[in-house]
């Protein structure tokens, strides 16, 4: 009997890194492997996009931990420090280990073009911009003050990427894309330096933001990055799976779970199924979420609890104690779950627990 496992599946992965390519052939690609690798293991992820024939160019993390941790498992693919340096105490441990860094503020513009500052090596600076999503990213005004100290510091690689990040790309309805990709053309124009702009929704639906770098993450795992849009060239990289541990007959009316949140509206037959919001089930899972056992749907009722679910298999249930549940993944896509349960496929992902058990194929 299979308690909660996530099914790492490296085919799909390598089938979605091609697919990403066949997007924007003219682009290298940054691969996101934050928040662990999206819940689907950091180095094992790293290893697979550096050792496949279809090899990325570059990785992005959030933090050095995440870096360092790659390096120890011996990725030599170069990585970029999403979020930059925290404090220029860490700058010395990027040049060792051999890391790139965004510059979206003033703070890391004072250290790094610190003359009292020697590091082993310059650094590869990735100069990001605010075009409109106002989270990280310097004002456009204060570009040209930013490049051209960057280009004069001696702890400064030459070759400095520009970069700004898409904030509304996944809604093709939004005009604020088109502002953002107008105005990072406008900022960078007649400046001789490769470009970034382009997340998963970028690559998918905006061409003129791919410039010389893509930064896929979502997309890679299988996921759309689109609103109200699979896209069936892709393919889940995780499959949640668990099995049913019970069933039981239930009467017309009778209650089910923590707080008696459902009822039956008819005699039925309920399975239970071993993972509950301990494994990164959502607890906010309404009634009604689809749950694939035996090749059909069977709609989740009652509360999630910790360790277990509750499914209405129907009156006229043959399943089985030991039958396999998919939560999600091959078959069922997190996205519909994710819109069940009032949050995003990026959350699901991310929230997969310890005790979950992964096979990897």
């Amino acid at each position: 009997m299979k308690t909660a496992t996530a099914h790492i599946n490296l085919n799909a992965l390598a089938d979605n890194l091609q697919h990403v390519k066949a997007q924007a052939p003219d682009s290298k690609v940054l691969a996101v492997l934050k928040a662990n690798a999206y819940g689907h293991g950091l180095e094992r992820i790293a290893k697979a996009l550096q050792t496949n024939h279809e090899s990325v160019d570059a990785f992005g993390v959030a933090r050095i931990d995440e870096a360092l941790a790659l390096r120890a498992a011996g990725v030599i693919t170069p990585i970029v420090l999403l979020e930059g340096f925290f404090d220029s105490n860490e700058l010395a441990l990027l040049a060792v280990n051999n890391l790139q860094t965004i510059v979206h503020n003033e703070q890391q513009l004072a250290a790094l073009c610190d003359k009292q500052l020697v590091l082993s090596q310059p650094l590869k600076v990735w100069l990001k911009v605010d075009t409109g999503m106002h989270r990280l990213g310097i004002n456009p005004q204060e570009f040209s003050h930013y490049y051209q100290s960057l280009k004069a510091s001696a702890n400064v690689e030459n070759d400095i990427v520009l970069m700004s990040h898409l904030g509304c790309a996944d809604d093709l309805t939004n005009p604020v894309t088109a502002r953002q990709i107008n105005l990072f053309n406008r900022i960078t124009q007649g400046i001789d330096a490769e470009r970034s702009m382009a997340n998963s929704a970028g690559v998918a639906a905006w061409a003129d933001s791919h410039y010389q770098w893509i930064r896929p993450g979502l997309m890679l795992y299988g996921v759309s990055p689109m609103q109200n849009q699979n896209d069936h060239s892709i393919r889940p990289v995780m499959t949640l799976q668990s099995s049913l541990i019970a069933t039981r007959k239930l009467a017309k009316g009778e209650y089910v779970g923590y707080g008696g949140a459902w009822h039956s509206e008819q005699n039925t037959i309920i399975g239970v199924v071993a993972i509950g919001y301990g494994d990164g089930y959502p607890r906010h899972a309404k009634n009604g979420t689809p749950v694939l056992i035996n090749g059909r749907r069977v709609p989740l009722v009652g509360r999630v609890s910790m360790d277990m679910i509750t499914v209405d298999l129907g009156i006229n249930s043959q399943d089985k104690v030991g039958d396999i549940a998919t939560l999600w993944g091959e078959g069922l896509p997190v996205k519909e779950i994710a819109d069940w349960a009032t949050t995003i496929p990026y959350e699901l992902l991310c929230n997969i627990t310890r005790r979950v058990q992964i096979a990897v194929s």
